[in-house]
């Protein structure tokens, strides 16, 4: 006589996977947008003047560590519906995480503001029009270094120069995840260009949990090569 099947366990199927899923993404979003409220707010009460520019840095500050303590929560999120706990883990990231990220993301914003503001002004330059396409790419080339540094920074405790020089390090070792961030910084641009500037923001947990997909084989060679 064949032994019974046994029982299926609550939480554990496709739906309740689905649901786990939805859940802890809408709580990580809702926190990070909490998280970033003081600095997002004055952003957006900012003009679009290019003497605003290093104003909306400082507004941008809070930003880093709501957006890597997100990558902590959705990295350590549950699969099961009965043992949910996003808001626990992500105040546990940011907690971890606050100083560790400003560390990178203030030299990173400032790096940004300064190409950023020489951009707006270039005509009062007189530099020659490609160093316009070196900036762009420089800057391009520090957002995509930031991708990597988040990742880094949220997962790992280093040292804040060894988490810099692993993230550049990945930038083109690891070419097919640095393309991905590439993309989803291109789709987050797109939609601040072409529908508002706020939808980025409210879709800030969906796009940081397909850079964490897209830098598995980051976060996996880290495990293997850079840690005891």
């Amino acid at each position: 006589m064949s032994a019974s099947a046994s029982p299926a366990v609550f939480g554990a199927g496709p739906l309740s996977r689905a649901a786990a899923l939805i859940h802890t993404l809408v709580t990580v979003e809702v926190l990070l947008l909490a998280a970033a409220s003081p600095g997002l707010a004055g952003l957006f009460l900012l003009g679009p003047d290019p003497s605003n520019l290093p104003l909306a840095a400082v507004c941008l500050l809070p930003l880093g560590p709501a957006l890597s303590a997100a990558v902590y929560a959705l990295r350590h999120r549950s699969r099961d519906l009965t043992d949910l706990h996003p808001a626990r883990t992500y105040c546990r990231g940011w907690r971890l995480n606050a100083f560790p990220s400003l560390r990178l993301w203030v030299p990173l914003l400032g790096w940004l503001t300064i190409v950023a503001f020489t951009l707006s002004h270039f005509s009062a330059t007189g530099l020659p029009g490609w160093w316009a396409v070196l900036l762009v790419l420089i800057g391009l080339g520090s957002l995509l270094w930031g991708a990597h540094a988040l990742v880094l920074c949220s997962l790992f405790t280093f040292r804040t120069r060894d988490t810099a020089r692993l993230a550049a390090y990945f930038l083109v070792r690891r070419g097919r995840a640095t393309l991905a961030a590439g993309s989803l910084l291109v789709l987050a641009g797109g939609m601040t260009a072409l529908l508002t500037e706020a939808l980025p923001a409210l879709l800030a947990a969906p796009l940081l949990l397909s850079l964490l997909h897209s830098s598995r084989p980051v976060i996996a060679e880290t495990q293997e090569d850079f840690t005891a």
